[in-house]
């Protein structure tokens, strides 16, 4: 069911200290900063040839990722995203299956403009995983 790797998510407590690195240092090719209030970050993307890698910046008060920098003050390794074809699909799927989709269970637009559900990681070997469609 699931597709490609889309991105490997990195929760970043300065996006331009990332940035900066990320560019700099490593010589990526790096989007403009992009703020996305509803999911409570402000994202960038470094373009690989193989996938992406997403850095994300708490935003706001009520960001979803706040608590997870509290926890790890340096950031990591926040989230995997992989491709489905159909996103209702796919949570249908993993509904049966017993899998915990996060939030209400809808899909909601993501950082690409495409419908995107999370996984709670305690599912997933440890690991919070995003579905996006293709």
């Amino acid at each position: 069911m699931i597709g490609r790797l889309n991105h490997v998510a990195i929760a970043v407590p300065d996006l331009e200290a990332a940035v900066t690195i990320y560019r700099d240092i490593l010589g990526g090719s790096v989007s403009e900063p992009r703020p996305l209030p509803e999911h409570g970050v402000t994202v960038v993307f470094v373009e690989l040839p193989n996938t992406k890698i997403e850095l994300l910046e708490p935003l706001g008060e009520g960001s979803a990722i706040a608590g997870f920098i509290e926890k790890n003050p340096a950031g990591g390794m926040h989230h995997l995203c992989y491709e489905v074809e159909d996103i209702i699909a796919a949570r249908d799927k993993m509904l049966v299956e017993g899998a915990r989709i996060l939030g209400d269970g809808e899909p909601r637009i993501g950082a690409h403009g495409k419908p995107v559900l999370f996984l709670h990681p305690k599912d997933f070997c440890g690991t919070l995983l995003e579905l996006e469609e293709a």
